[in-house]
């Protein structure tokens, strides 16, 4: 059997995990991707909508169907940034509140779980693992060598 490369096992534990909290999310008819975005805006003072998509990960065009979605179900509200003119900022409902109450509960479930089932030291290690991952795609450490390693 052949060696499974690194990006299928994260691709795939990625799926099944994404999968998981979509079905956990359907029973409040709702997704994923909303109870991600809830988790990310600031629960007291909104989040500028600018700085939504950076501190997420996503595309604006992505991310505006998500928000148009969530304001269309009364969990967030646009409001003029008082900062910036042009900007908008985007606040939770008290509906939105209770709702990402739920989605924190759910995360916080499935990582106590983990660490109950996994010592501290392979998580440490996962953690390493993934930050080192990150820093060679984000500081672009394995496309752009001057030599590729499978020559």
């Amino acid at each position: 059997m052949k060696e499974k490369t690194i990006d299928y096992i994260l691709r795939t534990t990625w799926l099944t995990v994404q999968k998981m909290y979509n079905e956990e999310a359907s029973k409040f008819e709702s997704t994923m991707a909303t109870g991600f975005t809830l988790l990310s805006i600031d629960p007291e003072n909104g989040t500028p909508s600018t700085a939504l998509g950076p501190k997420m990960g996503m595309e604006a065009t992505s991310l505006s169907r998500i928000l148009k979605t969530m304001e269309k179900r009364g969990l967030i509200e646009r409001h003029p940034n008082p900062d910036d003119g042009r900007g908008v900022i985007i606040k939770l409902t008290e509906f939105g509140r209770e709702k990402r109450d739920y989605s924190k509960e759910k995360v916080l479930i499935f990582n106590e779980t983990i660490k109950n089932n996994i010592s501290a030291e392979k998580i440490n290690h996962f953690y390493e693992v993934a930050k080192i991952i990150n820093d060679m795609v984000l500081n672009k450490k394995i496309y752009n060598q001057n030599e590729s390693i499978l020559k």
